[in-house]
Formats: structure tokens, sequence, C-alpha cells
């Protein structure tokens, strides 16, 4: 992915920023315009395989990042490779058994070295949950 200074721009204005630093001839990325990064991933490059969970039961529930140093700046070009750190399970209080995955995207520059981290928390209930009893 290639950080582009007018996705850049755009991503500054969508967040309502006003940090001139995302506006500026040479704009620095606001920490989770690295987000912007799935519009670029493939189904060959899942983490997940043959494997992946059924996402119509599935909540984001959580995101971090992690920086190696200043965010990427516009014409920073970025190798990101996703893998599942950690899956493990709960049990849900109306929808059966959570499943719970931690997902880490490595953001490398061209010289392989590590930019950025982010972490994922995603979880897959194992029914639908059921709506709650109506109240009175």
């Amino acid at each position: 992915m290639t950080v582009e200074r007018g996705k850049i721009r755009e991503f500054g204005a969508a967040v309502g920023s006003d940090n001139p630093r995302y506006f500026g001839d040479d704009p620095i990325s606001p920490p989770t315009f690295l987000w912007s990064s799935a519009f670029w991933a493939t189904e060959a490059g899942s983490p997940w395989g043959a494997q992946a969970p059924d996402l119509s039961r599935a909540l984001h529930a959580g995101q971090q990042y992690v920086f190696h140093g200043p965010p990427p700046r516009a014409g920073t070009v970025l190798h990101c490779r996703q893998r599942i750190d950690r899956v493990y399970t709960k049990q849900g209080r109306r929808g059966g058994t959570l499943e719970f995955a931690e997902i880490v995207t490595e953001f490398r520059d061209i010289g392989g070295s590590l930019v950025a981290e982010a972490r994922a928390t995603l979880v897959v209930t194992e029914q639908a949950p059921t709506a709650p009893a109506p109240a009175g």
C-alpha cells in the first residue's frame, strides 16, 4: 500500500480533524489511517485461509496501534501482513459461546523495517443473540 497525500487529507477531513500535519505539502498520516489498508486486502492474503468465521455473527471488539517510530508520511510504501495471534473462547450470556480472535497486521517499509502494528479483536458468537425480554 502506498500512503497517498490525498488519502491522508481525505481521512483527516472524514474524522473531523483540524490538525495541520494532515493537510500540508508533506503530511503525516493519522494513527488510525493504517486501517485503510483493509481496502487493499485480498482473499488470498487472509490469515483465515479456508477457515474464515461467519462474519454475519462477528463484532469488532477493539483496535490498537503500536508505532515503532513516527507515523508514515505521504509517499511511504508499506507492505502489510496479517496473522492470527491468539484465539480463545468465553461463555456469552445470550449468544452461546463467544470465540475471540486477535489479528495482528504488521506494516513494514520497503527495507523490511517494522513501522507499525495493528491489533484487532474480533468476536464471533456461536449463534445469533436472542432478543432481550420486554421490560415491564
